[in-house]
């Protein structure tokens, strides 16, 4: 099976192309743009597959991280996925932010659970715990600081994600803690998508509402019919 897999959660904009079945990456290409993904996002896939030397034609399947992450970046990579797929009549395969850090945490740290921890604005954390063997024990949930910080404590898990020091320092406790990354590397989604396969069509997960809200003085009254 070879899947591109599609990233734009974070600041990055990144794409790869990934030989399931020999386990081997054969193309990437990654840009660290803060915002723009829209703009760019097919310039990194044209740039990936160039590397890798394949075509669209010779996908068999679409990785994309769902979130949680940027809402704007989320539905660029979301929904070019989907247009793909579509297009080329092959399957799209969600993985979440939070899983993919946990799966590299775990290559770091083997045979251990994860807790994969990121800031989820407003003084929430977007948290997930996974077992040993990766599978789910809580969440994708929003959580408080002292909720993480209570099932760091519970799980002595391995922390990953942008806030595990802050949940390490609120346990007080040392823990063996990943790089602090707000997305994990583009081909961990490869790798995870792949061994999923396909299912439901990926949907931007969202464990919040947007910051962005209109300007009461711009609502538009409503008037009966």
């Amino acid at each position: 099976m070879i899947v591109l897999a599609i990233d734009c959660s974070a600041g990055l904009c990144a794409a790869c192309v990934y030989d399931a079945g020999a386990g081997v990456e054969q193309g990437r290409e990654v840009r660290d743009l803060g915002k723009g993904h829209a703009e760019h996002l097919m310039a990194v896939i044209d740039a990936a597959l160039k590397e890798a030397g394949k075509t669209f034609a010779e996908l068999d399947a679409i990785a994309v991280s769902v979130g949680p992450g940027s809402f704007t970046g989320v539905r660029v990579g979301v929904a070019t996925a989907r247009g793909l797929a579509l297009a080329l009549n092959i399957p799209a395969i969600g993985v979440t932010t939070l899983e993919a850090l946990a799966a590299e945490a775990s290559r770091q740290f083997p045979g251990r659970p994860v807790l994969a921890v990121l800031d989820g604005g407003r003084g929430e954390i977007h948290a997930a715990l996974y077992d040993e063997e990766l599978r789910p024990l809580f969440g994708p949930a929003a959580a408080s600081l002292e909720e993480a910080s209570r099932l760091a404590a519970e799980t002595s898990a391995v922390l990953a994600g942008t806030v595990a020091g802050a949940v390490a320092d609120s346990v007080g406790s040392t823990f063996d803690i990943a790089p602090p990354k707000p997305t994990a590397d583009i081909a961990v989604y490869a790798r995870l998508a792949a061994r999923k396969g396909p299912g439901d069509k990926p949907r931007p997960l969202y464990l919040r509402e947007a910051d962005a809200r209109p300007q009461a003085g711009f609502v538009l009254p409503r008037t009966g019919s």
